[in-house]
């Protein structure tokens, strides 16, 4: 691969995980403390097309001033980090293209759907959160009785949706670099390394299929043979879901993975999206489990083309 064309891809996945994490920070611009009547209150002033707004956050504590200082700071840096990137890229020559319209709908679309998209993505992993649950931890970060963990694996959906819609992200070929970042960014605050190649032996719930340890460079060759055939896009996101759900490419997440990077594929030719629907969770993992043990390998690739592909209208 041509350094320069890496280099460029390279910073085009920091500046894609850059936005998304910006997207994730609830408050952004400076702290204001204001009295009344003898008591604190804590608001965010900001500039927003051109004029000065404050708006309000809540009562005094110190708990929630040091909060709003941290998400501030962060924030900085953050921008900070996206006019390096920016600068690089630049340096290397880059320039934006133009995305085709159809593609720009497809998009709109996914940003419309990514909420839902996101919760029916928790209930194929078992998460017992609620639409209304899920939303409010997408929109605030959080919900008092949902665990910790159940809390980090949304965000971290949030995250990598994010990461597949941005503009950008679109423009890169669907490799296994763009997989790889994916599961790292599912797998954030459960690995360390979360989106390293798996090194140890895993079983599959439910199946008697064992899964053979998986060689980066066999992985990389393979989803370029599968997204090499062009002529059929959503064919395509089905067979590189699949490979990457049987392949168990990563110690945790492969289904969240594999979701994700279809749709970063599917999004990028304007084919639609792929969402299992809840009611139709059942049905997909066993029509997964008999594609796992060979018993029916058709079987799940038409459900998958059949009830899970959403295309615009």
């Amino acid at each position: 691969m041509d350094s320069t064309f890496e280099m460029i891809q390279n910073l085009l996945r920091t500046r894609a995980e850059l936005q998304a994490r910006l997207q994730l920070i609830p408050y952004e611009g400076t702290v204001e403390i204001k009295e009344q009547n003898e008591k604190k209150y804590l608001y965010i002033r900001k500039r927003e097309a051109g004029k000065i707004k404050s708006t309000y956050v809540g009562v005094y504590s110190e708990e929630l001033h040091l909060l709003l200082l941290r998400s501030v700071k962060e924030a900085r840096e953050l921008r900070k980090s996206l006019r390096r990137a920016d600068s690089a890229l630049a340096a290397y020559g880059y320039e934006r293209g133009e995305l085709p319209i159809e593609v720009i709908l497809n998009l709109e679309l996914a940003r419309a759907c990514m909420k839902v998209s996101i919760y029916e993505q928790a209930v194929l992993e078992g998460l017992t959160t609620t639409f209304p649950d899920t939303e409010t931890i997408i929109d605030n970060g959080k919900v008092n009785h949902v665990s910790a963990e159940d809390v980090q694996k949304i965000l971290n959906l949030k995250h990598a949706w994010e990461f597949i819609l941005d503009e950008d992200i679109l423009q890169v070929p669907s490799d296994f670099y763009v997989c790889q970042y994916i599961a790292r960014l599912v797998n954030e605050g459960f690995y360390q390394e979360g989106g390293r190649v798996r090194g140890v032996p895993v079983k599959i719930g439910g199946s008697r299929y064992i899964p053979p340890l998986p060689v980066e460079n066999v992985v990389r060759e393979s989803i370029a043979a599968i997204v090499a055939d062009s002529d059929d896009p959503v064919g395509v996101a089905i067979e590189i879901a699949l490979y990457v759900m049987k392949a168990q490419i990563f110690n945790d997440g492969n289904k969240r993975t594999a979701i994700l990077f279809a749709n970063h594929y599917l999004i990028a030719h304007a084919a639609g999206l792929m969402v299992v629907p809840e009611e139709c969770v059942a049905e997909f993992k066993r029509l997964l489990v008999q594609y796992y043990e060979k018993e029916n390998t058709q079987g799940v690739k038409d459900f998958l083309r059949e009830k899970c592909i959403r295309r615009v209208k």
